[in-house]
């Protein structure tokens, strides 16, 4: 595989039609350059690597502004009022070869308050020529002065479908067979963002003996849980022993996995078997997306003693996926709920007595 250039930039998209999962923006982005309704200032704002400076340079690119007439600066390291004084004096002057001067401000909520400042008295009375793009993950930072004087656009978190139609499609370019299981679990790790999700497809890919990339390889490039013991302790939940269950939890823990990943892989786990358990019509759906591994799984939990609880194991592990970023322990959150399932019996084997 080339290794000239990162994966997500090899493959951003160039053009409107190449983008994926953020419809809404582009309608309405498209609508405006065909009637003509340019604003002078947008946000664009959502989680991370979803599309929104790839977006911003095909808008001011559609717009017929030439590479000469668009500024892209990071506010991450040029976050202060001296940066934006700049930006300030230099909109001043007529774009080089285009209608517009397009400035796309990325990472735009790390402005300090000086910087913001200044920036609003531009966006109070902006020449006709100048259109500002503001990028961010964080839109609750930006000042309500300056969201009131701009467009804004909130991106969608791609969904898993579209994050696993992307890794194809791209594996697919880059001749890399990926199994079920690996293509499952780089969109597990990629948390909605193609950029995450490329980047450790990329990852792999190098470290990989050949094209075939297999679940294993992804487990321990990525340090992902064993998909063996996550399964393992998800059937220890349903109809196993809490003694048990908490020594593969060790087990986990004693790996050095994230914590926040070991808790998303259960949930997904239990969600499946909760879809295949209550949604014969996504069943088959999931029949075609899952490895015939993954699927038998699933089908036999779900007719396993103690199944008809994997609602409520999944309610209490998505309450504890919300207290990890608290924990000073990071694995208590998943212990108090290993804790409380078995406390419940929601674990059909019950605590063990003494």
């Amino acid at each position: 595989m080339s290794s000239e250039l990162a994966l997500y930039r090899r493959y951003r998209p160039e053009k409107f039609s190449e983008v994926v999962g953020q419809d809404h923006v582009v309608s309405v982005l498209t609508a405006a350059i065909r009637e003509k309704r340019i604003v002078h200032a947008y946000i664009f704002a959502g989680s991370r690597g979803t599309g929104k400076t790839s977006i911003a340079r095909i808008f001011a690119k559609d717009l017929g502004t030439a590479p000469s007439d668009i500024y892209e600066i990071d506010a991450a390291s040029n976050r202060g009022i001296d940066e934006i004084r700049a930006i300030r004096d230099g909109v001043q002057t007529l774009p080089f070869n285009s209608e517009y001067k397009v400035y796309i401000i990325d990472e735009a909520h790390m402005l300090t308050k000086e910087a913001w400042n200044a920036l609003l008295k531009t966006l109070e009375e902006p020449p006709r020529h100048v259109i500002f793009i503001l990028a961010t993950t964080e839109s609750h930072k930006i000042p309500e002065t300056i969201l009131s004087r701009c467009q804004v656009f909130a991106f969608h978190t791609p969904s898993d479908e579209e994050v696993r139609e992307v890794i194809s499609r791209v594996a697919k370019s880059e001749k890399l067979h990926l199994d079920k299981e690996s293509l499952n679990l780089l969109v597990l790790l990629g948390e909605g963002s193609f950029r995450d999700a490329l980047g450790m497809l990329q990852k792999v890919a190098t470290f990989s003996s050949d094209k075939k990339i297999t679940v294993d390889e992804v487990e321990k490039i990525t340090g992902a849980p064993r998909t063996e013991l996550v399964h393992q302790l998800v059937a220890e939940l349903v109809g196993g022993t809490q003694e048990k269950a908490f020594a593969i939890l060790e087990t986990l823990s004693g790996q050095n996995v994230d914590t926040k990943t070991l808790a998303k892989m259960l949930m997904r786990n239990f969600r499946l078997a909760l879809l295949i358990l209550l949604a014969p019509d996504i069943k088959k759906k999931l029949e075609h997306e899952l490895s015939q591994s993954e699927f038998n799984f699933y089908t036999t939990l779900v007719k396993k003693p103690g199944a008809d609880k994997i609602p409520a194991i999944l309610k209490e592990l998505l309450i504890a996926y919300g207290d990890i970023h608290l924990a000073y322990i990071k694995q208590l959150p998943l212990e108090l709920a290993l804790a409380h399932i078995f406390a419940k019996g929601e674990g059909s084997g019950g605590a063990k007595e003494t």
